[in-house]
């Protein structure tokens, strides 16, 4: 369970570099199938990078995502998601995500930025929870952070379906994106 912070709790995000964690952090993803399930996958190969300014709210997002990382439990899904029916891989390699604006919202914040899937590129705002900077054991300063949105995959080309006899489709157009990151001062 986390606190919320307020805008004003910034404060005790300094100025700088921050690095992924990407050991103490996670970019997940929720699908429905057969519209009466929600199945979960995730992504194991990711990088990002955030340049705090002195106004915290003037900062900016860079981050890349292995698309060919996927990893939803099941080995032919994933091998699936990798072909042109949904990511395609071998063409697109990555996804991205750059911010474009940062903004107060109550106590919490929205991170709007240009997501890249599959040479698609579409605005999307995340809401996004400051959970605090702590030092590590080590000495490390980290900083936590959660962010998440929903996306219409068809909207990146990801269009592939398949109309059920019994009504509905095999995979939602909706997608929830969640992620919880880890980041150490540089």
């Amino acid at each position: 369970m986390s606190t919320a912070i307020a805008p004003s709790g910034l404060a005790a995000l300094t100025a700088g570099t921050w690095t992924v964690d990407p050991s103490h952090s996670t970019v997940g993803f929720t699908a429905r199938h057969l519209m009466i399930t929600k199945v979960h996958g995730h992504f194991t190969d990711f990088d990002g990078t955030v340049t705090v300014a002195d106004d915290p709210l003037a900062s900016s997002v860079v981050a890349n995502v292995r698309l060919a990382s996927v990893d939803t439990g099941s080995a032919d899904r994933d091998a699936h998601l990798h072909t042109a029916d949904f990511f395609d891989v071998e063409t697109y390699p990555e996804m991205t995500l750059r911010s474009t604006a940062i903004a107060a919202s109550g106590d919490d914040f929205v991170l709007t930025g240009d997501l890249t899937i599959a040479g698609q590129t579409r605005s999307v705002d995340f809401a996004l929870e400051f959970d605090g900077v702590r030092t590590d054991p080590f000495g490390n300063t980290k900083a936590g952070f959660s962010a998440r949105t929903e996306i219409n995959r068809s909207d990146w080309g990801l269009s592939f379906n398949m109309a059920l006899d019994t009504g509905g489709v095999l995979v939602s157009e909706k997608i929830q994106v969640e992620l919880d990151v880890q980041l150490v001062k540089s």
